[in-house]
């Protein structure tokens, strides 16, 4: 997949130091205003506050939007994901959006980018990582977990965190340059909203042959694999699309716990098939992920 997007924003100079940017684009939940920050607040005209928590994240879920206590991935889950993916097994992935994110872009680009359903905010420090010398990158990580958004907190300070939904975005609308969907659940009319006209939406989803050999052992059969072509949702068009597969394994039982923790199959599976995957102290699995990229047509 290749994208070629149109002329951003550029920093001055060179020889500059890559930089992780503040992200001034949020928006009240309740309004839809700017939000600006007031010390350890996050106010509107208004004069709604979102009170900046002690780990420097801002929780901008209304409580009459949640649809249960405590939404999202559990405290469990997201230590589950964060042990899984510091060990790297999922690196390849983050190594192909980083690429892909940053495709043709200058050596002073200044890019804002939102990841929403950012978990522990793995991916987004892999992009921070990756970034060219003199390019500057305003992050946001959203997640409706409150677990995971702390996790993130904890590890870098950089990009702003947000507890929030991403059926109601907590940003204004069309000022995002990259949006990223790792595993997520899409909602496109949010999405185009705050994507800019030419912005990118990279949607990161499981292949056929996702983690087959892990599902072969927890389930009585596989179902048959629905066609994975998608059409591009309305306000978007296709930016190509392009598959990543490659073999790992994992030894100890905890890894492969922590695998089965951070997936749907946890749940999905029957008590038989998660005793089958909690015997297990070593397994040779194949990864297969689609990279899908569709661009923000012009809007108005």
């Amino acid at each position: 997949m290749v994208y070629r997007g149109g002329r951003v924003p550029r920093v001055d100079g060179a020889g500059l130091k890559a930089l992780v940017a503040p992200f001034s684009f949020l928006a009240c939940p309740l309004d839809g205003s700017s939000l600006q920050r007031q010390g350890s607040t996050w106010r509107c005209p208004a004069g709604h506050c979102f009170d900046v928590a002690s780990q420097d994240y801002v929780n901008l879920l209304p409580v009459q939007k949640k649809r249960s206590l405590d939404p999202g991935d559990s405290k469990d889950m997201v230590a589950a994901r964060r042990r899984f993916l510091d060990a790297g097994f999922y690196q390849p992935i983050a190594a192909a959006v980083n690429r892909l994110v940053l495709a043709d872009q200058p050596a002073n680009a200044s890019l804002s980018c939102l990841d929403a359903g950012c978990g522990e905010g793995y991916y987004l420090r892999q992009l921070a990582a990756a970034l060219g010398a003199g390019q500057s990158l305003a992050i946001l990580g959203l997640d409706i977990s409150k677990w995971a958004v702390l996790a993130a907190a904890k590890r870098d300070k950089r990009p702003n965190w947000v507890v929030g939904s991403n059926a109601n975005l907590p940003v204004l609308a069309g000022t995002i340059d990259r949006l990223l969907c790792m595993f997520g659940f899409p909602v496109y009319p949010e999405f185009a909203r705050v994507l800019k006209s030419g912005g990118l939406l990279l949607q990161v989803d499981t292949g056929p042959d996702h983690l087959r050999e892990l599902r072969e052992i927890i389930y009585p059969a596989l179902k048959p694999e629905r066609s994975r072509v998608m059409p591009a949702p309305g306000g978007f068009a296709h930016a190509g699309s392009e598959s990543l597969r490659y073999n790992l394994k994992v030894s100890g039982a905890e890894p492969i716990a922590d695998l089965l923790a951070m997936t749907p199959h946890l749940y999905r599976a029957t008590a038989e098939g998660r005793a089958r995957a909690a015997a297990l102290t070593e397994i040779a699995l194949t990864v297969d992920v689609r990279l899908t990229g569709f661009v923000r047509t012009t809007v108005g």
